[in-house]
C-alpha cells in the first residue's frame, strides 16, 4: 500500500477507481486501496455553474467527509452537529437541508462540473437506483480516528462510511444483476474523501474529553492519522464568521433561526467551522480544474474523469 499525503490541508481528493473492482471481488469483505492524492493548496473565486450545461463525465461519484461536505446524513441521529435548521441554506434553493453552509459544498460544486443532473444523494436518503450515480456518506463530527466527536452526539465516522459503502457496492451488484458488471461499473467513478479536520478541533485540541495530546506529540499525531487511513481569497472578511456565537462568531455555530450578517458576500467563512458556498465553489472549481500546479497532484479530477 502505497500513501501519497499531505498535513497541509485536511481536504483531500483520493483516487479510488481500483478500489471498487477490489471491494466487488472479495464480496465487501475486504477493501484494498490504492490511491493518489489530489491535495488543494490555495482558493480562486469562480463562477457558478449551473446543472446540464455540460455532458455527465464520469457514471458516478462518492463522497466520504465530514461536515464540510456533509449533505444531511445528520439529520436525523442524536447529534449536536446538526445543520437542517435555518439560518443554514439560507442561499440554497431547498432550504436547510443539512448542509454546514449558506449554500453548496465542495462536493456539490464537483458534481455540477462533471456534469451530472443533481446532486449525489445522502447515504441516510439513498434509494433504489439512485445508488448507481454515488452515494454521499460524509457525516458532521466524522473523522479517521473512531473516537473522534463523541462528545456530539452519534456520528458516522470513517470506518462506520466505509462499512456503509460496502453495502452500497452490494446493492450495485444486485440492480446491475453481478459484481462483474458493478466492478466495471465503479471502477469509473470518482471517490472523494475529506476528513482530518475533527480529528484536532473534536478530539486533539480537546484534552479534558480525550488523551491523544497526552499520547501524541502534533508531528506524531499527524504522522499517527496518515497511517491510519492514510488563502489567498477575494473575501474582504476572513477573520469573522457570518453567523455563529461568540468571538468573531466563532466558537459556536449558527444558532437555529439567528440571523445572519447581511453583506454575505464578504465572508469567507459561514459559521465557526465552515466557509461560504462562494468558498466552496472556489475548492470545488480548482478540485476539478487546477489553475496552477500547486492547486492538485498529481492531476485535478477533470483529467481523473478522462483516464
Amino acid at each position: 500500500m502505497r500513501k501519497q499525503a499531505s498535513i497541509d490541508s485536511t481536504l483531500v481528493t483520493f483516487s479510488l477507481s481500483s478500489m471498487a473492482a477490489s471491494i466487488v471481488k472479495s464480496a465487501v469483505h475486504k477493501l484494498c486501496w490504492q490511491w493518489q492524492a489530489l491535495v488543494l493548496i490555495a482558493l480562486h473565486l469562480c463562477y457558478c455553474h449551473n446543472f446540464g450545461a455540460i455532458a455527465q463525465e464520469v457514471p458516478c461519484c462518492f463522497i466520504f467527509g465530514d461536515s464540510l461536505v456533509d449533505n444531511g446524513n445528520n439529520n436525523h441521529i442524536l447529534s449536536l452537529a446538526r445543520a437542517d435548521y435555518p439560518p443554514y441554506g439560507i442561499d440554497f434553493p431547498a432550504g436547510p437541508s443539512g448542509r454546514f453552509s449558506n449554500g453548496k459544498t465542495t462536493a456539490d460544486v464537483i458534481t455540477e462540473l462533471l456534469g451530472f443532473d443533481d446532486y449525489i444523494p445522502p447515504y441516510s436518503a439513498a434509494t433504489g437506483k439512485d445508488v448507481l450515480k454515488g452515494v454521499n456518506y460524509a457525516s458532521a463530527a466524522a473523522g479517521i480516528r473512531d473516537d473522534t466527536g463523541r462528545h456530539l452526539g452519534e456520528r458516522i465516522s470513517f470506518s462506520g462510511q466505509v462499512r456503509n459503502h460496502q453495502e452500497t457496492v452490494s446493492r450495485i451488484a444486485e440492480l446491475m444483476g453481478s459484481e462483474e458488471a458493478a466492478a466495471k461499473h465503479l471502477s469509473k467513478c470518482i471517490y472523494s474523501f475529506g476528513l482530518g479536520s475533527n480529528d484536532y478541533l473534536n478530539n486533539y485540541f480537546v484534552p479534558l474529553v480525550y488523551t491523544t495530546a497526552l499520547e501524541f506529540t502534533p508531528e506524531e499525531y499527524a504522522d499517527d492519522l496518515i497511517r491510519t487511513y492514510t488563502v489567498s481569497v477575494g473575501f474582504q472578511v476572513t477573520n469573522e464568521a457570518c453567523c455563529g456565537v461568540g468571538r468573531n462568531n466563532g466558537q459556536i455555530t449558527c444558532l437555529p433561526l439567528q440571523a445572519p450578517c447581511e453583506n454575505r458576500d464578504q465572508y469567507l467563512f459561514w459559521d465557526a467551522f465552515h466557509p461560504k458556498e462562494a468558498a466552496n465553489r472556489a475548492v470545488g472549481r480548482r478540485f476539478y480544474k487546477a489553475q496552477s500546479p500547486s492547486d492538485t497532484y498529481p492531476f485535478d479530477i477533470h483529467r481523473l474523469a478522462q483516464l
